[in-house]
């Protein structure tokens, strides 16, 4: 007897699935309302998606090594990882930072760190991503302020900040005000964005960490379309016209090696956030009603336990993406589930990427699984769970209400244990973890970070704070304060600080001094 299998999102997968598995089919072309089987007409038959390649730690001068190497290595995009404390809003030198510095991600204090960071890379042909969220809109006027001096625009500038905070108070933790004062920053980097920076991505709405963290496929989109609905209402209250910033909100999402269902997952997404788009907010646009979307291979999934399985697990991750249509991707390295990765993990990662666009027929044309029976049926069931999880979160009033009530996280808690103990008691298969193991794991020696980064970062921020004018830095963060106490757009003396060579540090803590820091007791 065939043992009864079930999708991630709870699903019984059938073994054999027929036309009545799709009573209803969609007669759409790809890159036609509602996208399901695709944003763009051509999809990757014109051009394969960004290969982008996630990599920041230690200092800004290791960094911009490595990024160097990642293009010489055929990398399309940049996506930068930040250190704890420049993700948290402190600078290097506090006390709060110690232990922490360069260890996750590249240490950024000030526009100095940011001129290192890209030194010789040509800001107005490279696309960057930058995972960095509380203080998106800080890291990303530092990036503007480098271009300006190396002679680049705002408007020729192109890529992403993550930007996300509400994923922040249900999955990872890297916030920094109350969601209010929070949910108003990422209303005025929309504003500012349109005007100085047309051509950036103001937000990734990321589903990512709530993956990671154990939601299921259809918990990850739900519950990132609804954070979603709630940006869009926050810009809207704002005064801003929806198909104003509309375009220019993007996605980000995992990929899992249960390759059906990631590509179903996909191709939900899309079709929901479309319909949301025309049918709740109006927007006329076509292009506000896309979702364009960043995906990242599972890092939840990989192993320390013989690590070169990962490349196969990148690789099949990788093709889910690819079939799901994913406009940029990143392929972790296979080390990464033991440290940061090594420069030849990150090329092979990379190379994973480029079999994949080269050495494939995958880009010879649009949306392979359209009329697959399974990836159809899928897409269906996930579209129909989602939407009702959806309308969940909007019983609680809004995203905010649910995240307050801790509907989400109690959510993905209780789905993450369900798979913890599927693994402990043997129903659920981990190659190399508990089945078919190793007696004696090979040896393996991984990047360190040199901990006298900290020491050195000090360094260079006392030399900073002794060039610089402080009356400069003082009346300039006076007057961002008082932007912030009114309502005027943050971004504008936000940009006059950080120029002035103000550090992400004072800056944010100016910011706290106003707004306040979150805690988690704190009622929104």
């Amino acid at each position: 007897m065939t043992e009864r299998r079930l999708s991630e999102s709870g699903f019984p997968l059938k073994p054999v699935y027929g036309p009545a598995d799709v009573p209803e089919r969609d007669s759409e072309q790809p890159g036609e309302y509602p996208f399901t089987r695709g944003v763009y007409p051509t999809m990757y038959t014109t051009r394969p998606w960004t290969m982008r390649q996630y990599a920041g730690f230690g200092t800004a001068a290791e960094s911009n090594a490595r990024y160097h190497h990642l293009l010489e290595a055929g990398t399309m995009g940049l996506s930068v990882a930040f250190d704890l404390p420049t993700q948290m809003g402190y600078d290097s030198d506090e006390p709060i930072a110690h232990g922490e510095v360069g260890k996750v991600g590249v240490a950024i204090d000030s526009v100095d760190d940011m001129g290192v960071l890209f030194d010789g890379i040509p800001l107005d042909k490279v696309s960057t991503s930058m995972t960095i969220n509380a203080p998106g809109s800080v890291l990303l006027l530092l990036y503007q302020l480098v271009a300006e001096k190396s002679g680049v625009p705002g408007k020729a500038l192109s890529g992403t900040i993550q930007n996300d905070i509400l994923k922040e108070y249900i999955a990872r933790g890297t916030y920094i005000f109350p969601p209010k004062p929070s949910l108003r920053l990422v209303a005025d980097t929309f504003a500012y964005c349109r005007a100085e920076v047309p051509k950036w991505n103001t937000i990734s709405i990321s589903g990512y960490h709530m993956a990671e963290a154990g939601a299921t496929p259809v918990q990850e989109i739900a519950f990132t379309l609804a954070n979603g609905i709630e940006y869009v209402r926050a810009a809207v209250a704002a005064g801003l016209a929806v198909d104003d910033f509309a375009p220019r909100l993007s996605f980000f999402f995992v990929a899992r090696t249960t390759l059906l269902e990631e590509v179903a997952k996909f191709r939900a997404a899309r079709r929901l956030w479309a319909r949301i788009m025309r049918e709740e907010f109006g927007a006329k646009d076509p292009k506000s009603w896309m979702l364009r979307f960043h995906t990242q291979t599972a890092g939840v999934q990989l192993t320390a336990q013989q690590p070169e399985v990962n490349l196969v697990r990148v690789a099949v991750q990788g093709l889910g993406a690819v079939l799901g249509g994913t406009q940029s991707l990143h392929t972790n390295s296979y080390d990464e589930a033991i440290a940061l990765p090594t420069a030849k993990a990150a090329r092979l990662a990379l190379r994973t990427q480029q079999i994949l666009a080269y050495e494939t027929d995958l880009t010879a044309t649009v949306d392979p699984f359209a009329g697959s029976y399974v990836v159809e049926a899928l897409t269906d069931e996930i579209s129909q769970a989602a939407d009702e999880l959806i309308q969940r979160v909007f019983e609680y009033g809004s995203s905010v209400d649910a995240i307050e009530a801790g509907f989400q996280k109690r959510e993905i808690e209780t789905s993450a244990y369900q798979v913890a103990q599927e693994i402990d008691a043997g129903a659920r298969t981990v190659v190399g973890v508990n089945r078919f193991t190793l007696d004696e794991e090979e040896p393996y020696e991984p990047l360190r970070v040199d901990p006298s980064i900290e020491q050195a970062q000090a360094d260079r921020l006392a030399q900073l704070r002794r060039d610089r004018d402080n009356r400069a830095v003082t009346g300039a963060l006076a007057q961002l304060k008082k932007a912030a106490e009114g309502t005027e757009n943050v971004l504008h003396p936000m940009k006059e600080a950080l120029a002035a060579r103000a550090t992400v540090g004072e800056v944010c803590h100016a910011l706290r001094d106003v707004w306040g820091t979150y805690r988690p007791a704190d009622r929104f």
